[in-house]
C-alpha cells in the first residue's frame, strides 16, 4: 500500500501505528490527566469516607469480620482496597474520567458502584458459605459511597469548570473541506475557550504535508470534516492519538448511525449489527406520556403567568394575545405553532424589507440582532423564552413533543436542501440539542440540522432529559437569545 512508506517515515520507526509515542505536546496531556487525577482522588477520598461513616455507625454491634481483614494499610482493611480498585477500573472502563459532565454519568457512577457491591455478596459467598456479612455495616457502606462519589464528584466537577474558565484557551487546528473552513473558524472562534492556529484541506488530510503542519502548529485538538476514507483505517487518527491530540470529527448523519451497531463476522465478513431494541417502541411511547403530563402540569402551574403575559401584551401594543404561524412538522405536515405575541401586528410584510438584514449566513432561517418589529414587551418574552409557553399546547394536541428539532415557518422549509428534510422524521419540539448548543449563536442551517440529525440518530430519554435540564439553565441566563 503507498501510504505506508510515508507513514513509516513521519513516525521514525515501523511500529505498530497503534502504539503510544511519547507526546511532543505535554501541555494537553497535563490538562487532560489534571482533570483525571482530580476525579480519581477525589472518588478515593469518597468512598474512604463512606467507609470510615459506616465503620463508625457499626464498630459497636456488627465489626467487620476478621477473616476479611487480610492486612491494613493507611488505617483501612485490604477489602477496601479491593473496593477501590474494583470501582477505580469500572469507572476507568466506562470513561467516567473523560471529559464529560452530563447527568447521565452521575446515575453511572451510582449504577457501577451498586454492581460492585453485589458483586462482593457473590463473591463472599463462595469465598466462605459460613460467614454472615454484617448487613448494617454492608448497606451503610453501599448507600453512603453512592451519596458521598456523587457529591465529591459534583464538587470536583464545578471546581474544575471553574479553573478551566480562568486558563487559557484551547488550541485546535482545522481540516476541512475548502468552503467549509471559514465558517468553522469563525465558529470556532466565538467560542471564548478555544483558538484556531492553524487548517490544512480535507483532501490531503492523509498526507505527510499535513501532518507536519499539525507538528509544527502544536495543536490541542484537531476539529475534521468530510476526511476521505482511508484504505485500511484513519492513519491520521492513530497519529494524533499516539502523539496525545485529540480528534475531533464532524459525523455525517451514517456515520453517527454506525454507533448503534454491534461489530460482528458475518460470512467472514466485518460488519456492524444494528438492530431493533429488545424495548422497541416502548421507551418512545414512554416519552409522548411523560410529554402529555409534563406539559400539563407545567400548563396548570404557568396559568397565573399567562394572565400576567396577556395582560402586558396588550398594554404595550395593540394586537392580539397570541401569534400563531403555520410551520412544518411530522413528515411535512403544516400545522399552526402558538407563542405569545412578540412584534408588531404588521411584522409578517415588514420582513420583506427587512430579508438584506439577515444575519443568517444562507439565508434559510431568518435572525437579525435588533429586529425593529418587536415590541418593548417582546423583548423580554424573548429573552426568557416566556413567548414559547403556548406552544404546552401544542404538545398536549400531539403536534410537538417537549424535546426535538424546532419547526419552522414554511418561508424556512421552501429553502431546505433535500437532506435537510430529514429532521421531519421525528414530532418537532419546544426545545433541541440546536436550542442549547448555540440558539441564536448560530449562522449556518447546515451546522443547525447536524444537530438535528445527532439528536436523531442518538436520541434516548436520557438525551431528552439531559437537553430539558440544559434548557432550563440556559433560559434562566438568556444566553443566545434575541
Amino acid at each position: 500500500m503507498k501510504t505506508w512508506p510515508i507513514e513509516n517515515k513521519l513516525s521514525g520507526n515501523t511500529t505498530d501505528i497503534r502504539a503510544s509515542r511519547r507526546a511532543f505536546h505535554t501541555h494537553h496531556l497535563t490538562r487532560t490527566q489534571h482533570k483525571r487525577l482530580c476525579l480519581v482522588t477525589s472518588d478515593i477520598l469518597a468512598i474512604s469516607a463512606a467507609w470510615k461513616l459506616a465503620q463508625f455507625l457499626n464498630q459497636f454491634y456488627s465489626p467487620l469480620p476478621a477473616s476479611f481483614v487480610w492486612w491494613i494499610w493507611l488505617g483501612f482493611p485490604s477489602v477496601f482496597w479491593l473496593f477501590v480498585i474494583s470501582t477505580l477500573a469500572l469507572f476507568a472502563y466506562y470513561r467516567l474520567y473523560s471529559h464529560t459532565n452530563a447527568a447521565k454519568d452521575y446515575a453511572k457512577a451510582a449504577q457501577l458502584i451498586s454492581y460492585v457491591y453485589l458483586a462482593s455478596l457473590v463473591i463472599s459467598y463462595f469465598y466462605d458459605p459460613s460467614l454472615d456479612l454484617p448487613r448494617s455495616l454492608f448497606f451503610s457502606a453501599w448507600f453512603s459511597s453512592i451519596f458521598t462519589v456523587i457529591t465529591a464528584r459534583l464538587v470536583t466537577n464545578r471546581l474544575l469548570h471553574q479553573l478551566a474558565a480562568k486558563r487559557k484557551p484551547t488550541t485546535v487546528f482545522l481540516i476541512a473541506p475548502a468552503c467549509r473552513l471559514p465558517a468553522l473558524s469563525q465558529l470556532v472562534s466565538q467560542q471564548p475557550h478555544y483558538r484556531v492556529v492553524g487548517a490544512a484541506i480535507a483532501a490531503s488530510a492523509h498526507s505527510a504535508t499535513v501532518f507536519q503542519s499539525i507538528l509544527r502548529h502544536q495543536p490541542e485538538e484537531v476539529l475534521a470534516e468530510s476526511i476521505p476514507d482511508a484504505e485500511l483505517a484513519s492513519s491520521l487518527f492513530w497519529r494524533l492519538r499516539g502523539m496525545g491530540i485529540v480528534l475531533r470529527l464532524l459525523p455525517s448523519s451514517r456515520e453517527m448511525i454506525y454507533r448503534r451497531g454491534v461489530p460482528e463476522i458475518f460470512a467472514s465478513l466485518p460488519t456492524l449489527r444494528i438492530e431493533a431494541s429488545f424495548f422497541r417502541g416502548f421507551d418512545y411511547r414512554l416519552k409522548r406520556w411523560l410529554d402529555f403530563l409534563l406539559a400539563a402540569v407545567v400548563t396548570l402551574i404557568a396559568i397565573p403567568f399567562f394572565f400576567v403575559i396577556a395582560i402586558a401584551i396588550k398594554l404595550s401594543s395593540p394586537g392580539p394575545v397570541f401569534f400563531r404561524q403555520q410551520r412544518t412538522g411530522l413528515h411535512g405536515k403544516v400545522f399552526q405553532v402558538w407563542k405569545f405575541r412578540t412584534m408588531v401586528v404588521n411584522a409578517p410584510e415588514l420582513q420583506a424589507k427587512l430579508e438584506q438584514k439577515n444575519e443568517n449566513i444562507d439565508g434559510v432561517m431568518f435572525k437579525i440582532t435588533s429586529d425593529p418589529r418587536v415590541t418593548s414587551i417582546g423583548k423580554f418574552l424573548r429573552r426568557t423564552s416566556l413567548d414559547e409557553l403556548p406552544q404546552l399546547f401544542n404538545v398536549l394536541l400531539g403536534q410537538m413533543s417537549l424535546v426535538g428539532p424546532r419547526p419552522l415557518p414554511l418561508r424556512d422549509t421552501s429553502l431546505f436542501d433535500s437532506w435537510h428534510h430529514v429532521r421531519h422524521q421525528v414530532l418537532p419540539g419546544i426545545t433541541g440539542l440546536w436550542q442549547i448548543s448555540g440558539r441564536s449563536t448560530i449562522k449556518s442551517f447546515d451546522d443547525a440540522v447536524r444537530l438535528d440529525l445527532h439528536y436523531i440518530d442518538n436520541w434516548s430519554l436520557n438525551l431528552d432529559l439531559d437537553i430539558l435540564l440544559e434548557t432550563i439553565k440556559i433560559v434562566c441566563s438568556g444566553k443566545g437569545a434575541y
